[in-house]
């Protein structure tokens, strides 16, 4: 296998995450690696809402980190969650001065929208649904012009190199069909989360936990992996990935409503449709259940004005022959975000030497059991930075690796079957009888195509959530509806049959 040397930072992924990390390493050489073309294959480009940060007269950051602890249901790091949202403001302003055109009021200020669980209107945006997009377009710039970083594009992560202590020591790749070791002093990896494992997604497809999957493989620790978020509004036009009707609209004012043109969430929580979005994605499930269907009505609330207000929607819902100027769009819940991760401290250093993580694929603590609304770009500019400069600084070791072990990837038609198994057995509702079919799935499918990164992932998710034999946040288990004391998940691979035994007793 050929052997690249890099004198520097490798950072995985070419999300947000990815790219602050790649500026923050400065003055250190950066080589970044993408599975994708810039701006694609990523959920930070596909993000509709924005950030949330306290930039308002009438907002602070105690109050947003407030919102970020209550939203978690007992699981989320306070010292985290304040350091997050103290450092909001500032990772907002310096996107704006890359020149990300965030919205502006006429005084010029931040433009906010109101967004769940959100004491305050505090979500900066850019052309109401557009701020993944526009911002990835000017971090991308950025990068591209940074004499610092080089950015290799088709390089699709195949495994992490380690020495015989454990130190991580670079990556393997696959380009090209072939493969290469790339040594490097620190290892970031960006890579994302998990929605490609789920059936029903608003995330790209490429998105199948491999991150995750491979740090584990190595021994990493991963806290959380049993919380995925399901956002309750995904447009449901048979489209995978599903486009997602972003929930500002619902801050404007836009309702839910059965077949029947009748509002049902005022039924499940007094915050009606701006409820935490687990209550929503719950309630529309019991709906459409219960054969009465979901559906989000923005006629009156935006109507005419959808396609220069919302026009990512619009165009999605036109796109499948909705108007929703004229009519509701059908709305499912659809797997949105893994709070789960690789576990890092505040400078995104893993439990494993040389290797950082940043993103949607590391757990720092600031989402608990259910991710505030707009927090999660937030968290990739933060966190990245943080990731970033740390990895920059990283000492060098002269420990060789050890030769490269790549795992198998998991053919197209073995993944179908995965992830029709976990939209089934470990969506927005569980129960123990689901997750331990899904573990029989997913041991079958080992056993035939051997230790996929995608399957240990899903592994991960599944014993996880048998284990938690609780209700809390975005998982909810039909046979245990009852919370426990608040306690976070950790584990490295090796404790996966022990977690089995821990909720066989």
């Amino acid at each position: 296998m050929k052997r690249i040397r890099h004198d520097g930072v490798v950072v995985v992924g070419a999300g947000l995450a990815g790219l602050t990390a790649a500026l923050a390493a400065e003055p250190a050489k950066v080589l970044l690696l993408s599975g994708a073309p810039l701006n694609q294959g990523c959920s930070s480009a596909w993000a509709q809402g924005g950030m949330a940060a306290a930039l308002a007269a009438d907002d602070t950051p105690e109050l947003h980190a407030a919102d970020t602890v209550a939203a978690g249901a007992g699981l989320v790091d306070p010292d985290l969650a304040r350091l997050l949202a103290e450092e909001g403001p500032a990772a907002v302003r310096a996107l704006a001065a890359l020149g990300a055109p965030f919205d502006r009021a006429g005084d010029g200020d931040f433009a906010q929208s109101l967004e769940a669980a959100h004491s305050r209107a505090r979500v900066a945006r850019v052309k109401g649904d557009q701020a993944g997009r526009a911002i990835m377009e000017a971090v991308t710039v950025a990068v591209l012009a940074a004499r610092h970083v080089e950015v290799r594009t088709g390089a699709l992560l195949r495994g992490l190199l380690q020495d015989a202590d454990g130190r991580v020591r670079g990556v393997v790749v696959e380009q090209d069909g072939a493969l290469a070791e790339i040594t490097a002093r620190a290892t970031v990896l960006a890579t994302g989360g998990i929605g490609g494992l789920y059936a029903v997604t608003t995330t790209p497809a490429e998105l199948t936990g491999d991150g995750l999957g491979l740090a584990a493989l190595a021994g990493a620790a991963i806290a959380d992996p049993e919380f995925v978020q399901f956002h309750p509004t995904a447009i449901e036009i048979g489209r995978d990935p599903a486009p997602l009707a972003t929930e500002a609209l619902r801050g404007e004012g836009a309702v839910l409503i059965n077949a029947a043109g009748e509002r049902f969430m005022a039924h499940y929580h007094p915050d009606a449709e701006l409820a935490p979005r687990d209550v929503v994605a719950r309630a529309i499930h019991a709906e459409r259940e219960a054969g009465r269907g979901a559906f989000l009505d923005a006629r009156e609330a935006v109507g005419s004005h959808f396609p220069e207000e919302f026009p990512a929607v619009f165009a999605a819902c036109m796109g499948g022959g909705v108007d929703p100027r004229k009519e509701p769009i059908p709305v499912a819940p659809a797997c949105h975000y893994h709070m789960g991760g690789i576990v890092t401290d505040a400078e995104g250093r893993t439990s494993l030497p040389g290797l950082f993580a940043a993103g949607e694929c590391a757990s720092t603590g600031v989402h608990g059991a259910n991710r505030l609304a707009s927090n999660s770009l937030l968290e990739a500019a933060v966190f990245g930075a943080r990731a970033g400069r740390a990895a920059g600084k990283a000492a060098d070791t002269a420990t060789a690796p050890l030769p490269a072990v790549a795992p198998p990837r998991l053919p197209h038609m073995a993944l179908q079957s995965l992830r029709k198994a976990m939209s089934r057995d470990a969506g927005v509702v569980r129960d123990a009888a689901g997750l331990a079919r899904l573990l029989a799935t997913i041991a079958a499918l080992e056993n035939e195509h051997g230790q996929a990164a995608a399957l240990v992932a899903a592994r991960l998710v599944a014993t996880c959530a048998l284990a938690r034999a609780e209700s809390r946040g975005g998982h909810w288990r039909a046979d245990a509806t009852q919370q426990a004391e608040p306690r976070r998940t950790f584990l490295t691979l090796a404790d996966l049959e022990p977690a089995l035994k821990y909720a066989a007793e």
